[in-house]
Protein backbone atom coordinates (compact mmCIF):
# COMPACT_ATOMS: atom_id res chain seq x y z
CA UNK A 1 0.00 0.00 0.00
CA UNK A 2 1.76 2.98 -1.30
CA UNK A 3 0.44 5.72 1.30
CA UNK A 4 2.29 9.22 2.62
CA UNK A 5 2.43 10.24 5.97
CA UNK A 6 -0.03 12.96 4.88
CA UNK A 7 -2.56 10.16 3.50
CA UNK A 8 -2.39 8.22 7.24
CA UNK A 9 -2.56 11.21 9.31
CA UNK A 10 -5.33 12.91 8.03
CA UNK A 11 -6.69 9.37 7.04
CA UNK A 12 -6.93 8.90 11.17
CA UNK A 13 -8.66 12.02 12.08
CA UNK A 14 -10.73 12.63 9.60
CA UNK A 15 -11.38 8.79 10.22
CA UNK A 16 -12.01 9.10 13.53
CA UNK A 17 -14.43 11.87 12.87
CA UNK A 18 -16.81 10.29 10.75
CA UNK A 19 -16.83 6.96 12.94
CA UNK A 20 -18.02 9.60 15.58
CA UNK A 21 -20.40 11.59 13.64
CA UNK A 22 -22.05 8.20 11.93
CA UNK A 23 -22.03 6.82 16.04
CA UNK A 24 -23.80 9.97 17.34
CA UNK A 25 -26.52 9.59 15.90
CA UNK A 26 -27.34 6.38 18.17
CA UNK A 27 -24.87 7.12 20.91
CA UNK A 28 -26.16 5.31 23.73
CA UNK A 29 -29.00 3.38 22.12
CA UNK A 30 -29.73 -0.56 22.46
CA UNK A 31 -27.76 -2.90 20.40
CA UNK A 32 -30.96 -3.54 18.41
CA UNK A 33 -31.66 -0.47 17.18
CA UNK A 34 -27.96 -0.11 16.49
CA UNK A 35 -27.78 -3.20 14.40
CA UNK A 36 -31.06 -1.69 12.20
CA UNK A 37 -29.40 2.04 12.00
CA UNK A 38 -26.32 0.04 10.53
CA UNK A 39 -28.50 -2.35 8.44
CA UNK A 40 -30.90 0.04 7.05
CA UNK A 41 -29.12 3.24 6.64
CA UNK A 42 -25.63 2.57 6.72
CA UNK A 43 -25.40 -0.08 4.70
CA UNK A 44 -28.16 0.80 2.48
CA UNK A 45 -27.02 3.88 1.05
CA UNK A 46 -28.38 6.54 3.77
CA UNK A 47 -25.74 7.03 5.80
CA UNK A 48 -26.10 10.63 7.02
CA UNK A 49 -30.09 11.00 5.97
CA UNK A 50 -30.38 11.89 9.48
CA UNK A 51 -28.20 13.26 12.70
CA UNK A 52 -29.20 14.00 16.22
CA UNK A 53 -30.97 16.92 17.29
CA UNK A 54 -30.15 19.57 17.67
CA UNK A 55 -27.67 18.53 15.24
CA UNK A 56 -27.53 17.88 11.60
CA UNK A 57 -25.51 15.24 10.32
CA UNK A 58 -21.69 15.97 10.47
CA UNK A 59 -21.51 16.97 14.46
CA UNK A 60 -18.63 15.41 15.73
CA UNK A 61 -18.56 14.81 19.69
CA UNK A 62 -16.27 14.97 22.33
CA UNK A 63 -13.89 12.50 21.66
CA UNK A 64 -12.71 14.25 18.42
CA UNK A 65 -12.85 17.51 19.88
CA UNK A 66 -10.75 16.13 22.40
CA UNK A 67 -8.23 14.49 19.74
CA UNK A 68 -8.18 17.93 17.41
CA UNK A 69 -7.11 19.36 20.76
CA UNK A 70 -4.16 17.37 21.19
CA UNK A 71 -3.30 17.20 17.78
CA UNK A 72 -3.49 20.80 17.57
CA UNK A 73 -1.74 21.71 20.94
CA UNK A 74 1.13 19.22 19.65
CA UNK A 75 1.74 20.82 16.60
CA UNK A 76 1.93 24.58 17.93
CA UNK A 77 4.03 23.35 20.93
CA UNK A 78 6.41 20.98 18.57
CA UNK A 79 5.35 17.81 20.76
CA UNK A 80 3.19 17.02 23.88
CA UNK A 81 2.69 19.89 26.50
CA UNK A 82 0.65 19.00 29.54
CA UNK A 83 0.02 22.46 30.35
CA UNK A 84 -0.98 23.53 26.96
CA UNK A 85 -3.61 20.79 26.68
CA UNK A 86 -4.59 20.67 30.31
CA UNK A 87 -5.71 24.58 29.05
CA UNK A 88 -7.39 22.99 26.13
CA UNK A 89 -9.47 20.46 27.87
CA UNK A 90 -10.75 23.61 30.22
CA UNK A 91 -11.32 25.81 27.68
CA UNK A 92 -13.82 23.43 25.98
CA UNK A 93 -15.50 23.22 29.23
CA UNK A 94 -15.53 26.68 30.45
CA UNK A 95 -16.53 27.59 26.90
CA UNK A 96 -19.57 25.50 26.70
CA UNK A 97 -18.13 24.14 23.48
CA UNK A 98 -18.21 20.24 24.48
CA UNK A 99 -20.63 18.05 22.99
CA UNK A 100 -21.84 14.80 24.32
CA UNK A 101 -19.88 15.52 27.44
CA UNK A 102 -18.03 12.27 29.69
CA UNK A 103 -18.71 13.13 33.35
CA UNK A 104 -15.57 12.02 34.55
CA UNK A 105 -14.06 14.47 32.09
CA UNK A 106 -15.99 17.25 32.69
CA UNK A 107 -15.58 16.53 36.80
CA UNK A 108 -11.51 16.73 35.94
CA UNK A 109 -12.77 19.93 34.02
CA UNK A 110 -13.87 21.52 36.35
CA UNK A 111 -11.04 21.32 38.74
CA UNK A 112 -8.67 22.10 36.02
CA UNK A 113 -10.70 25.29 35.63
CA UNK A 114 -10.95 26.10 39.57
CA UNK A 115 -6.71 26.06 39.31
CA UNK A 116 -5.51 22.75 39.64
CA UNK A 117 -2.54 21.36 38.12
CA UNK A 118 -2.80 19.21 34.83
CA UNK A 119 -1.17 16.38 37.40
CA UNK A 120 -3.89 16.75 39.99
CA UNK A 121 -6.97 16.77 38.15
CA UNK A 122 -7.44 13.51 37.35
CA UNK A 123 -10.51 11.85 39.02
CA UNK A 124 -9.23 8.43 40.64
CA UNK A 125 -10.03 4.83 40.97
CA UNK A 126 -12.81 3.54 40.40
CA UNK A 127 -13.99 6.07 37.70
CA UNK A 128 -12.90 4.08 34.76
CA UNK A 129 -14.43 5.16 31.30
CA UNK A 130 -12.99 5.73 28.42
CA UNK A 131 -12.38 9.57 28.13
CA UNK A 132 -8.58 9.02 28.32
CA UNK A 133 -8.28 6.30 25.09
CA UNK A 134 -11.03 7.47 23.07
CA UNK A 135 -8.64 10.77 22.33
CA UNK A 136 -5.47 9.15 22.17
CA UNK A 137 -5.15 8.17 18.51
CA UNK A 138 -2.80 11.83 17.70
CA UNK A 139 -0.13 10.45 20.47
CA UNK A 140 0.11 7.49 18.44
CA UNK A 141 0.59 9.39 15.18
CA UNK A 142 3.29 11.56 16.42
CA UNK A 143 4.95 9.19 18.34
CA UNK A 144 4.92 6.22 16.24
CA UNK A 145 8.95 5.35 15.98
CA UNK A 146 9.31 5.75 19.59
CA UNK A 147 7.38 3.29 21.44
CA UNK A 148 8.77 4.24 24.72
CA UNK A 149 7.55 7.95 24.80
CA UNK A 150 4.48 6.87 22.97
CA UNK A 151 3.30 5.07 26.14
CA UNK A 152 4.58 7.42 28.73
CA UNK A 153 2.70 9.93 26.53
CA UNK A 154 -0.56 8.34 26.07
CA UNK A 155 -0.38 8.04 29.48
CA UNK A 156 0.41 11.14 30.99
CA UNK A 157 -2.16 12.90 28.41
CA UNK A 158 -4.83 10.47 30.25
CA UNK A 159 -3.70 10.99 33.85
CA UNK A 160 -4.64 14.90 33.20
CA UNK A 161 -8.83 13.41 33.27
CA UNK A 162 -8.77 10.40 34.51
CA UNK A 163 -6.11 8.59 36.84
CA UNK A 164 -7.19 4.97 37.02
CA UNK A 165 -4.73 2.74 35.50
CA UNK A 166 -7.07 1.17 33.49
CA UNK A 167 -7.84 4.48 31.65
CA UNK A 168 -3.77 4.94 31.18
CA UNK A 169 -3.89 0.75 29.48
CA UNK A 170 -6.70 2.03 27.38
CA UNK A 171 -4.85 4.97 26.00
CA UNK A 172 -2.20 3.09 25.55
CA UNK A 173 -4.07 0.54 23.40
CA UNK A 174 -5.45 2.82 21.31
CA UNK A 175 -2.41 4.52 20.80
CA UNK A 176 -0.16 2.11 20.47
CA UNK A 177 -2.69 0.35 17.32
CA UNK A 178 -2.22 3.71 16.03
CA UNK A 179 0.97 3.47 15.78
CA UNK A 180 1.49 0.31 14.34
CA UNK A 181 -0.85 0.71 11.22
CA UNK A 182 0.32 4.44 10.51
CA UNK A 183 3.56 3.03 10.36
CA UNK A 184 1.82 0.51 7.63
CA UNK A 185 1.71 -2.63 9.29
CA UNK A 186 -1.49 -4.31 8.97
CA UNK A 187 -3.97 -4.05 11.91
CA UNK A 188 -4.24 -7.77 11.72
CA UNK A 189 -5.00 -9.24 15.72
CA UNK A 190 -2.17 -12.20 15.69
CA UNK A 191 0.32 -9.70 14.83
CA UNK A 192 -0.59 -6.25 16.76
CA UNK A 193 -2.67 -7.76 19.47
CA UNK A 194 0.51 -9.35 21.09
CA UNK A 195 2.02 -5.92 20.74
CA UNK A 196 -0.33 -4.16 22.42
CA UNK A 197 -0.95 -6.12 25.42
CA UNK A 198 3.04 -6.25 26.48
CA UNK A 199 2.69 -2.18 26.51
CA UNK A 200 -0.48 -2.16 28.31
CA UNK A 201 0.76 -4.94 30.99
CA UNK A 202 2.52 -2.52 33.11
CA UNK A 203 -0.45 -0.23 33.61
CA UNK A 204 -3.28 -3.42 34.23
CA UNK A 205 -1.70 -7.30 33.88
CA UNK A 206 -5.63 -8.36 33.23
CA UNK A 207 -6.32 -5.72 30.48
CA UNK A 208 -3.24 -7.11 28.73
CA UNK A 209 -4.62 -10.47 29.22
CA UNK A 210 -8.18 -9.30 27.52
CA UNK A 211 -6.24 -7.56 24.53
CA UNK A 212 -4.21 -11.45 23.92
CA UNK A 213 -7.33 -13.20 23.86
CA UNK A 214 -8.71 -11.12 20.80
CA UNK A 215 -6.14 -12.99 18.77
CA UNK A 216 -8.78 -15.79 18.84
CA UNK A 217 -12.06 -13.20 19.59
CA UNK A 218 -10.80 -11.77 16.42
CA UNK A 219 -12.30 -14.85 14.36
CA UNK A 220 -15.19 -15.05 16.00
CA UNK A 221 -18.93 -13.80 14.71
CA UNK A 222 -19.72 -10.42 16.36
CA UNK A 223 -22.43 -11.79 18.07
CA UNK A 224 -20.10 -14.57 19.58
CA UNK A 225 -17.22 -11.83 20.37
CA UNK A 226 -20.03 -9.36 22.13
CA UNK A 227 -20.91 -11.70 24.93
CA UNK A 228 -17.12 -12.01 25.50
CA UNK A 229 -15.97 -8.86 24.94
CA UNK A 230 -19.30 -6.76 26.42
CA UNK A 231 -18.23 -8.46 29.69
CA UNK A 232 -14.39 -7.92 29.92
CA UNK A 233 -13.10 -6.11 32.95
CA UNK A 234 -15.72 -5.91 34.93
CA UNK A 235 -15.66 -7.58 38.69
CA UNK A 236 -17.39 -11.43 39.02
CA UNK A 237 -19.87 -10.38 41.48
CA UNK A 238 -20.93 -7.15 39.07
CA UNK A 239 -24.29 -7.28 37.23
CA UNK A 240 -24.16 -5.89 33.60
CA UNK A 241 -27.31 -4.61 32.85
CA UNK A 242 -26.09 -2.27 29.88
CA UNK A 243 -27.51 -3.18 26.65
CA UNK A 244 -24.39 -2.49 24.08
CA UNK A 245 -21.30 -1.87 24.57
CA UNK A 246 -20.28 0.42 28.17
CA UNK A 247 -18.69 3.31 28.14
CA UNK A 248 -16.26 1.74 30.87
CA UNK A 249 -12.80 2.22 28.96
CA UNK A 250 -11.66 -2.23 29.07
CA UNK A 251 -15.03 -3.18 26.77
CA UNK A 252 -14.96 -0.52 24.44
CA UNK A 253 -11.54 -0.33 24.16
CA UNK A 254 -11.71 -4.04 23.49
CA UNK A 255 -14.94 -3.79 20.82
CA UNK A 256 -12.99 -1.12 18.92
CA UNK A 257 -9.72 -3.06 18.45
CA UNK A 258 -11.98 -6.40 17.59
CA UNK A 259 -14.06 -4.07 14.51
CA UNK A 260 -10.10 -3.37 13.27
CA UNK A 261 -9.28 -6.73 13.45
CA UNK A 262 -12.21 -8.59 12.41
CA UNK A 263 -11.88 -6.14 8.89
CA UNK A 264 -8.51 -4.29 8.94
CA UNK A 265 -8.77 -3.67 5.27
CA UNK A 266 -12.23 -2.67 4.83
CA UNK A 267 -12.81 1.45 6.83
CA UNK A 268 -16.70 0.96 6.18
CA UNK A 269 -17.14 -2.10 7.43
CA UNK A 270 -15.02 -1.70 10.62
CA UNK A 271 -17.06 1.12 11.78
CA UNK A 272 -19.93 -0.37 11.19
CA UNK A 273 -18.99 -3.37 13.11
CA UNK A 274 -17.66 -1.06 16.12
CA UNK A 275 -21.83 0.59 15.61
CA UNK A 276 -23.77 -2.38 15.62
CA UNK A 277 -23.31 -3.55 19.00
CA UNK A 278 -24.74 -0.74 20.50
CA UNK A 279 -24.24 1.69 23.37
CA UNK A 280 -21.33 4.08 23.44
CA UNK A 281 -20.71 3.61 19.68
CA UNK A 282 -19.75 7.21 19.11
CA UNK A 283 -16.73 6.04 21.23
CA UNK A 284 -16.39 2.99 19.75
CA UNK A 285 -16.72 3.89 15.93
CA UNK A 286 -14.17 6.68 16.64
CA UNK A 287 -11.52 4.67 18.18
CA UNK A 288 -12.04 2.36 15.51
CA UNK A 289 -11.90 4.88 12.57
CA UNK A 290 -8.91 6.29 14.05
CA UNK A 291 -6.69 3.04 13.38
CA UNK A 292 -8.88 1.95 10.19
CA UNK A 293 -8.05 5.71 9.06
CA UNK A 294 -4.49 5.60 10.42
CA UNK A 295 -3.73 2.34 7.92
CA UNK A 296 -6.11 2.69 4.93
CA UNK A 297 -5.61 6.39 4.59
CA UNK A 298 -8.03 9.73 3.69
CA UNK A 299 -8.65 7.63 0.62
CA UNK A 300 -10.70 4.84 2.22
CA UNK A 301 -12.79 7.18 4.11
CA UNK A 302 -16.25 8.40 2.45
CA UNK A 303 -15.63 11.61 1.07
CA UNK A 304 -19.29 12.50 0.92
CA UNK A 305 -19.72 12.03 4.93
CA UNK A 306 -16.65 13.71 5.50
CA UNK A 307 -17.24 17.08 3.60
CA UNK A 308 -20.36 17.38 6.21
CA UNK A 309 -17.97 17.34 9.22
CA UNK A 310 -18.26 20.22 11.12
CA UNK A 311 -18.35 21.34 15.35
CA UNK A 312 -20.81 23.88 15.82
CA UNK A 313 -20.38 24.93 12.09
CA UNK A 314 -16.55 25.62 12.33
CA UNK A 315 -13.73 22.93 12.08
CA UNK A 316 -14.52 21.19 8.45
CA UNK A 317 -12.90 18.74 7.01
CA UNK A 318 -10.78 21.11 5.17
CA UNK A 319 -9.47 22.69 9.08
CA UNK A 320 -8.98 18.81 9.89
CA UNK A 321 -7.10 17.82 6.92
CA UNK A 322 -5.00 21.33 7.25
CA UNK A 323 -4.21 20.26 11.00
CA UNK A 324 -3.57 16.81 10.12
CA UNK A 325 -0.96 17.74 7.06
CA UNK A 326 0.61 19.94 9.25
CA UNK A 327 1.02 17.53 12.04
CA UNK A 328 2.77 14.87 9.16
CA UNK A 329 5.56 17.35 8.39
CA UNK A 330 6.28 18.68 11.47
CA UNK A 331 6.68 14.99 12.80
Amino acid sequence: MSLTLRDRFTGSLVGQCVGDALGFVVEGYTAQICARYVDTELKAGKAGARGRPPYEFGQYTDDSQLTRELLESMVKRDGFDPEDYAMRIAALFRDNRIVGRGRTTEDAARQLINGARWDEAGVPAPAAGNGSAMRAAPVGLVYRDDPEKMIAIAHDQGRITHADPRCSAGAVAIAGAVSIAVSGVAPEARTVAPMLAGWVEPFDAAFADAIRQLADYSELPPDDAFSLISHAGWEPETQVSFDGIAPFVVPSVLWSLYAVFRTPGDYWETVCTAIAAGGDVDTTAAMAGAISGAYLGIGAIPADLASRLNDNGGWTVSDLTRLAESAAEKF
